[in-house]
């Protein structure tokens, strides 16, 4: 609820409420209305410092040559905090009651990709940085074959500008892939 939602409950409790109580004759009671401040509007951001310390973390305790194969889902599970099981490709709908979503990039939020004939399970990648309404580093693992990438470039290529078409760099380059289909990001609970 936003705080002018709030701000007009509280105007409409007051307007109906003290003309009651200066009609009583004996008003045995006072009546507070608060408001209280409401969450602020939007994606949730994590400080891309808490973003980095937590892939560090991470790609310690999902060392491939300690547990033989790195996967998406846990790095982007262990990096965010989103706590959906499953593949990637099921996270957008599993979602939906649990966490907000939508096609603004935050830092922190998961990018969710499509299944795809290359991608059959989909994939997940956790937002680093935003630099522009068409341009996010991400940091992923198994985009690249068993591997952790960090601050991996991703642009915008829909054509409304709602991240539901982004292409890629392949690596740690700055080659940008193919075309690859998301649904959009999941943002952490605010916390």
């Amino acid at each position: 609820m936003t705080l002018n939602r709030l701000a007009a409950i509280a105007l409409a409790l007051t307007c109906t409420l003290v003309p009651a109580l200066a009609k009583a004759e004996k008003p045995t009671q006072t009546v507070i209305i608060a408001v209280a401040a409401a969450e602020p509007e939007g994606p949730v951001e994590i400080p891309r410092e808490e973003v980095k310390a937590a892939v560090q973390e991470a790609s310690i305790a999902l060392n491939p040559k300690k547990h033989g194969r790195i996967w998406c889902v846990p790095f982007a599970r262990a990096v965010s905090g989103i706590q959906i099981k499953g593949d990637a490709a099921t996270w957008w709908k599993k979602a939906a009651s649990i966490y907000e979503r939508g096609q603004t990039p935050a830092s922190g939020a998961v990018l969710t990709f499509r299944s795809t004939g290359k991608m059959p399970k989909g994939h997940v990648a956790v937002v680093s940085e935003v630099i522009d309404s068409r341009t996010i580093l991400v940091d992923q693992a198994n985009w690249v074959r068993n591997r952790i990438t960090t601050d991996t470039i991703v642009v915008d290529v829909s054509p409304k500008n709602d991240w539901s078409a982004v292409r890629v760099a392949n690596g740690n380059s700055d080659v940008l892939g193919r075309v690859s289909p998301t649904y959009g990001f999941i943002y952490p609970i605010r916390g």
